[in-house]
């Protein structure tokens, strides 16, 4: 039997020997258009796969059951907004630490620490990128000020970094990044208005 989002999938004149063949013919079907697959129970047992087309070595002679559960592209786009403005106050939260650990002069816990901020920070760009480029966005000012702002602090902070003037780098931390982190949840509001009126 074949679940998907709790409607029975039919099947009848086709017979799968593998789980990948029924993901295909999913796919083939247009099941999956503008969805994202976000659970998969087989004999309701959660599947990932642990390697590239692992599907392929399952035969359906063992499956009795294939559940899958989607989601909206853009109701996931809305879920990323909350995550992102989640990962805003974790980047506060890093900056303030980070600023204090080069106060009470832990070098080498605050330049690990900052690392760790770094990458999410990039990280959490990369995303608002691309969610700005997939709903619209691209001519917002705030986007476009807050960016730029934030890659010229990058820029300072490495060559403050360079110079190792660890007291300096607590005080833009403190003092320019953390009110510039802060900008990003507007952005962020203005994005999930942006997803929600594509949807309607």
């Amino acid at each position: 039997m074949i679940v998907i989002d709790g409607k029975q999938y039919e099947t009848e004149g086709q017979s799968f020997e593998n789980l990948e063949q029924v993901f295909d013919q999913v796919v083939a079907e247009g099941y999956l258009e503008d969805r994202i697959v976000t659970d998969v129970m087989i004999n309701e047992e959660p599947f990932t796969e642990i390697y590239p087309h692992q599907a392929e070595d399952i035969e359906m002679s063992e499956v009795q059951s294939v559940e899958i559960v989607t989601m909206a592209t853009d109701d996931m786009a809305v879920e990323i907004t909350l995550e992102l403005y989640k990962v805003v106050n974790i980047m506060a939260e890093g900056g303030k630490q980070v600023a204090e650990l080069f106060r009470q002069a832990d070098d080498a816990e605050a330049l690990e620490t900052y690392l760790d901020l770094l990458e999410v920070i990039r990280n959490f760009l990369r995303m608002i990128g691309v969610l700005r480029d997939e709903y619209s966005l691209k001519d917002n000012e705030s986007y476009e000020k807050n960016a730029n702002e934030m890659s010229d602090m990058f820029t300072e902070m490495s060559s403050v970094l360079e110079n190792e003037d660890w007291i300096l780098l607590a005080d833009l931390l403190e003092y320019e990044f953390l009110p510039a982190v802060e900008k990003w949840k507007r952005v962020i509001k203005q994005i999930r208005d942006d997803i929600r009126a594509a949807k309607a």
